[in-house]
Order: structure tokens, then sequence, then C-alpha cells
């Protein structure tokens, strides 16, 4: 079942938002300054507009009018200058802010432990590391400094109304009552809409990925109708969503256009009534209609940027809410004494549900090669995966000298114990590059080795060079598990957890491999929980496991000999 990654409150989202500013105060602040001196520039056109009819209106010659028009000319150019730079700065702003999101989101994915991760869903994880993020980066980079830029020229646009006529300039925040009663009915339905919307598009990629990755299980099984139908439901509720969002802007957008011209008219027949009576100036009254018709430019950007600044507001939450995720715990003062690992009375649930693991107890000695058996279902993939520190169990412990494995420095715990399933990642790059991600600075020679060791045939193309993944050379089943088991090799952990690791390679192959790995793996501790049961033949100890419990634990030989559960597994196997 999954569950979703934590969504950051408001009042979070608010403080990384200014830490995100303080980070780059200096050019959040030029940007600032550049548009607040590009807005008051803006401010002198209306004003020298005025003092044209004033002066034409008392017989002023044409030298006067022709040296304010010029006047206004140099304005207008001289806001284009500021306008520009200022939109110059602000990009950079946003760019260097959305690298630094990105940066951060990439930390804290790193950061969550595997289990974390995969309760979660490959989906939810997706959709915030993707849309989520580009939506963040956009708005920081265009949204927000458009916005400041428009809040700084409306206020400086009513402070100029203000002084022209004080009257005038109450009439026309009074005219603009329907922009904020708009507003206010939009903000406090948006921001619950827009996580509702993104929490649909999460689960429509994790369905979407869910039935790419597993295409052809559901075609062996004839799983089409019931993969479609979830696909469905999914799109459904991604529209349901969507519709609601788009219900809001509908409304929200017609009453604010509507609302512009009531400011303008107001000022216009207020204006109009104290010029009859002697109350103000012709050029007051046009100067001041001038101002609030100009409110429509940034009150325009204002409201067109609100809708987006919800989305990415909502899109920064889920974003930062990884923040609240669980971490990999970080480190701890406490080191391993020796490898020896110690499962003592472990209980483990899955999200709640009925126990899996029963008090399992069990010591693994330090250079010792465990084989895990047992039926589907027993709890011995479980079992690996507490081995492998990626979850905490319920009751009991899981220790590696003394230190619940668990709780060691992500960094420490893959030092000390390397799980490695069927379930192979083969990332985009050289064979080269997946390599060096086990072991950073080994050589070319280092690298060629780890793969003969597991039995790689050496015909790819361009050797360690060959590109991979998508659009490149593709690996099969059999080769991905190999390419893992060489970064098994390279990273030379004290501990190895091989959750049927070779599962994809043929028999042949994989009896190969596993002799490989025994040998280049000689002296470190190898726990191989397996179906195939020579793997266990070849094991010093077998632990076998029915139904959450270990019910037997000893040789091979001393298994089959007391004629228990192995004994059977292993006539079974035999026949």
């Amino acid at each position: 079942m999954s569950t979703h990654l934590p969504v950051a409150t408001a009042a979070r989202v608010r403080r990384a938002t200014v830490a995100l500013i303080r980070q780059d105060l200096r050019g959040f602040t030029a940007l600032l300054a550049l548009n607040a001196l590009a807005a008051l520039t803006g401010l002198a056109g209306p004003w020298l507009l005025g003092r044209i009819i004033d002066r034409v209106t008392t017989g002023a010659g044409a030298h006067t009018v022709d040296r304010l028009a010029l006047a206004i000319l140099g304005c207008a150019l001289a806001q284009l200058l500021l306008s520009r730079q200022g939109r110059y700065v602000a990009h950079r702003f946003g760019e260097r802010t959305s690298a630094r999101i990105r940066e951060q989101f990439v930390d804290r994915a790193l950061a969550l432990p595997a289990g974390t991760v995969e309760r979660a869903g490959t989906g939810d994880l997706t959709a915030r590391g993707t849309t989520d993020v580009s939506a963040v980066g956009g708005a920081l980079r265009d949204a927000a400094p458009d916005v400041f830029i428009a809040v700084l020229q409306c206020l400086f646009i009513l402070g100029a109304t203000f002084a022209v006529q004080p009257l005038l300039g109450a009439c026309g925040v009074i005219g603009m009552t329907g922009i904020a009663l708009g507003a206010r009915w939009y903000l406090r339905r948006a921001r619950a809409a827009y996580l509702a919307e993104g929490a649909a598009n999460s689960a429509l990629a994790e369905v979407l990925a869910a039935t790419a990755t597993g295409a052809r299980t559901v075609d062996a099984l004839g799983l089409q109708a019931e993969r479609t139908a979830t696909g469905e439901r999914a799109v459904e509720d991604c529209r349901r969503t969507r519709e609601r969002t788009l219900f809001l802007r509908s409304v929200f957008f017609p009453t604010v256009s509507v609302s512009y011209t009531v400011p303008v008219v107001v000022v216009l027949l207020v204006g109009a009534l104290l010029h009859a009576h002697g109350m103000v100036g012709l050029g007051a009254a046009v100067a001041a209609a001038l101002y609030v018709r100009q409110l429509e430019s940034p009150l325009d950007t204002i409201v067109v940027w609100i809708e987006q600044l919800q989305s990415s507001g909502a899109s920064f939450a889920r974003v930062e809410g990884l923040a609240d995720a669980p971490r990999a715990v970080a480190a701890r003062s406490a080191e391993p004494q020796d490898d020896r690992i110690e499962v003592t009375g472990v209980r483990y649930a899955y999200d709640g549900r009925d126990d899996v693991l029963h008090g399992v107890d069990l010591t693994i000695r330090p250079g010792e090669r465990l084989a895990v058996v047992g039926p589907s279902g027993s709890g011995k993939t479980t079992l690996s995966r507490l081995l492998a520190g990626m979850d905490h169990p319920r009751a009991g412990s899981v220790t590696v000298g003394g230190v619940p494995v668990a709780d060691l420095d992500p960094d420490r715990l893959r030092r000390q114990v390397v799980l490695v399933t069927q379930e192979h990642h083969v990332f985009l790059g050289t064979l080269r590059d997946n390599l060096l991600i086990a072991a950073p600075t080994a050589d070319d020679a280092r690298l060629e080795a780890a793969l003969t060791a597991v039995g790689w045939q050496h015909d790819l193309p361009d050797g360690l060079d060959t590109e991979l993944g998508a659009g490149a050379h593709r690996l099969d089943g059999a080769r991905s598990q190999q390419l893992a088991l060489a970064r098994v090799v390279l990273a030379d952990p004290h501990t190895v957890i091989l959750d049927e690791a070779t599962a994809l390679l043929d028999p042949g192959a994989a009896r190969a491999t596993e002799r490989a790995l025994a040998a280049v793996l000689e002296g470190r501790t190898v726990i191989a929980v397996a179906h195939r049961l020579h793997t266990a033949h070849d094991a010093d100890r077998v632990a076998v496991m029915e139904a959450g419990r270990l019910t037997e634990l000893g040789t091979h030989d001393a298994l089959v000999t007391a004629a228990g559960p192995y004994a059977a597994l292993w006539e079974t196997w035999q026949s």
C-alpha cells in the first residue's frame, strides 16, 4: 500500500522561501532596486502630461510643452533600460535559486531510507522531482520577480495618485474592492485544490510507472483489463481535481477583469465633479485618472501570476515536504566493534498490519556463509531487509558489532552491509560510470577485474566507454545482474546479502557466478537468500524460515540428517 510523502505547511514554505532569498540577498536586493527605480521613473509620464495640460490651459508657449514632452521621452527611455536590466538580474536570481532547490531536492531524496521510498512509491517522488521542482523553478525565475515588481508599481502609482489629489486616490482604492474580494475568495480555496491536483498527478504517475515496469507480468497473467481500469480511475481523479482548479480560475479571472474598469470610472466621475466645483484642476484630474488606469497593467500581472503562484506554492509544499520525511539517521558516535551480526527477538510488520516476523533470533559470525531458505512468504526477504538496515524492527534488535544496523550513517552502512536483489538498475551513462558508482577512485584495471570476477563477457562495442540505457546499448536482465554484482565486488563491504541476486541467470551461469563471487568475497560475511538449494549446500550454515519464524539452523548435512523441514525441501529439490 502506497503512503505519500509529507507535504510542508504554508508556514514552512514561507520560511523556506525566505531562506532561499537570504542565500542570494545581493541579487534579490539588486532586482528590487532596479525595478523600483523603473517603476518610479514610469510615474513621471502622467505627472508631466498633467503639467502639459495645465500649461496649455494657461497659455504657455510651445517651447515649454516641447521641454516637458522631451522629459517624458527621456523618462520612458530610462524606464525601458532600468526594466531591461532589472529583468536580466531577476532571471539570473531565479536560475540560481532554482539550481539550489534542485540540488537540495536531490540531497534530500538520496537521504531517504529505501523503505520510505518503497512505501511512498516511485511515482510520488518522481512527480515531485520533475513536475513540482520545474514549477517552483519557473515561479522563482518568472513569477516571483514579476509579482514583486507589480506590487511595487501599484504602491508607487497609488502613492502618486494620493499626492495629486488625496480624495481621488481614495476613490481609486475603493474602486478596487471587487479585486480584493475576488482574490480573497480564490486564495481561500486555491491551495487545497492545487495540493489535491498534485497528489492526483503523483498517483497517476505511480500507476503508469507500475504498469510500464510490470508490463510483461501484466501480459503474462492477462491483467490488462484490471490495469486499464486502475489507470482510468487515476486519470478520472486527475480530471476531477483539475476541473476544480479550472472552476476557481473561471470565477476569479472574470471578476477581476470587470473590476479593472471600476476604479477608472469612479476617479473620472469624482474628478469631473470636483473640477466642476473648482476643487481640482483639469491636469490633476487627468493625471489621477491616468495613474489609476496605469494600475491595470501591474494588477493584471499580479492576477495572472497569482494562479501560477498558488500552483507553484502547492508544488513547493510538496518539494519542501521531503524535509519532513523520515531521513536516514545521521552519524552516531558508536562504531561497530566487529562484524558480528546479532538478531534478537525481532518482530516486524508492514504498515501496521500483522507481523510477518515473529521473534527471530540469529547470530551470524564474521566471515560466515549463511544460506536463508524457506517457502515463498516465509519472511526471508523481510529478514534480509532488516539485516541490510533498510527498516527498523517493530520489536527486538538487529545489530552489527553491538550497534543497530539501521542507525548507522548511510556511508558507514554501505561499507558495512550491501544488499543485492534481483531488481537492478542501469544508470544512463557509460559502463564505466555505472561501475564507478561503487568505487569512485577505481582505475580501469580494477573495473575490468570486477567484471571478470562475475563472469562478464567483455564483448561490448566500446568496452568500458559503451553508453548504456535508453537510446543506447541495452543490457538484458542477466547482464544487469552481473553489473550489480560487479558493483558489490568494487564496493568490497564487510557483509554481502544476496537476495536471489542470480535469479535472472540460467542455472549454469548462476552456479559459476556464485562460485566466482565466493572466491572474490572470501573472508567476508555472505548471507544468501535462495530458492536454489545448491547455494545452501555450499554454505557454512543454513537458516530455515517458515511463516515468519526461524525453525531450523545448522549445516546442510546436519539438517538433512535431522529429517525436518529442510530435509523435505532438499528431497523435493533433488527430485
